[in-house]
C-alpha cells in the first residue's frame, strides 16, 4: 500500500527543486542586473568627468542609440556635447531632454548655458525665464548675472553675481566675470578689488591676474601688482601692462615696460620684442 504514493511524492520533490531552481536563476540573473546597473552608473560617472569629451560623446551616441528614453543617458550626451565644444548640437540635445518626461529644472539651465555658448543670448533668456524662482543654484545665478550683463542691467548683474558668489565655495570664476563687468562698465577700482578676490581665491587664475593689470592700467597705475606669479607670469603681465600704458598715450613708459618684459622672460619672449622693435621704428 505505500507504494502507491512513493511516485506522487517523488514528483512533487521534483516540482519543488525545480521552482527553487527556477527562483534562485531569477535571484542569480537580478543580482547580476543590479550590478551591471551600478557598473554603468559607474561607468557614466567617469565619461561625464574624466574621460576625453569626444570619446564621452562617442560613448553616450552608442548608448542612446540603445536606450533613447533613458533621460540619464540623453543628458550624458549633451553634457559630453557641451564638454567638448560642440555647442550648437548640445543645444539640440538639451532641448530634446527638456522635452522628455522626468526633466527637471536644472535641465532648463544647462540648455541655458548651452544657448550662451552658442552665442544665443535671446533665447537663453526666454529659457532661463522659465526656471522657477525657486531654483536657486549658483549655476543659475551665474546665467543670469552674465545675461543681464549683456542687456546693461548693470544693478541686476550685481544682484545676481552676489548671490552667485554665496552659493559656491570656488567663487574665483565668477568673481572675475564680475570684476570684467565693472571693467567694461569704467569701475577700474572696483574691478580692480574684485580681481584680487578671484586671485586670492584662486592663486593659479591667470585672467584674473591679466585682468587687474588692465584694471590697474586704466587707472595709470603702471606697479604690478602684489600678487603669486612666476617669472613667466610676471613677464606676460608686464606686456600687457606696457600696451595698456601704450593705449593711454603713455608711450614711453610703455616701452620701458617691455624692455622689463623681455627681460624678465627666461625665454626669447616674441610678441613684446615685436611691439618694441614696432615702437622704436
Amino acid at each position: 500500500m505505500r507504494h502507491r504514493y512513493i511516485l506522487p511524492v517523488a514528483l512533487a520533490a521534483v516540482s519543488g527543486l525545480s521552482a527553487c531552481a527556477d527562483k534562485g536563476e531569477e535571484t542569480v540573473e537580478r543580482a547580476f542586473q543590479e550590478v551591471n546597473v551600478v557598473d554603468e552608473s559607474n561607468l557614466n560617472e567617469v565619461m561625464l568627468t574624466v574621460a576625453d569629451p569626444n570619446e564621452a560623446v562617442s560613448y553616450f551616441t552608442r548608448a542612446t542609440g540603445d536606450t533613447p528614453d533613458r533621460i540619464d543617458l540623453q543628458r550624458g550626451l549633451a553634457l559630453s556635447l557641451v564638454r567638448a565644444k560642440r555647442s550648437t548640437e548640445g543645444v539640440a540635445a538639451w532641448k530634446k531632454v527638456v522635452a522628455m518626461p522626468g526633466s527637471t529644472a536644472d535641465d532648463k539651465v544647462e540648455l541655458a548655458d548651452a544657448l550662451i555658448r552658442a552665442g544665443q543670448w535671446d533665447q537663453a533668456e526666454t529659457v532661463l525665464d522659465q526656471v522657477p524662482p525657486t531654483h536657486e543654484t549658483f549655476k543659475r545665478y551665474r546665467l543670469e548675472a552674465m545675461v543681464a550683463d549683456g542687456n546693461k542691467e548693470w544693478t541686476r548683474a550685481d544682484s545676481f553675481y552676489e548671490v552667485a558668489v554665496g552659493l559656491t565655495t570656488q567663487p574665483s570664476g565668477v568673481l572675475n566675470n564680475w570684476g570684467y563687468s565693472k571693467l567694461s562698465r569704467g569701475d577700474f577700482a572696483e574691478a580692480e578689488r574684485l580681481f584680487g578676490e578671484a586671485i586670492r581665491q584662486d592663486p593659479t587664475l591667470f585672467t584674473a591676474k591679466n585682468n587687474i593689470v588692465l584694471a590697474r592700467g586704466a587707472q595709470r597705475n603702471y606697479i604690478l601688482p602684489v600678487i603669486p606669479m612666476d617669472q613667466v607670469e610676471r613677464a606676460q603681465l608686464l606686456h600687457t601692462m606696457a600696451l595698456s600704458a601704450i593705449k593711454q598715450g603713455d608711450v614711453e613708459t610703455g616701452k620701458s615696460l617691455l624692455r622689463d618684459a623681455i627681460d624678465t622672460h627666461p625665454q626669447h619672449f616674441e610678441a613684446a620684442s615685436r611691439a618694441l622693435q614696432a615702437l622704436e621704428a
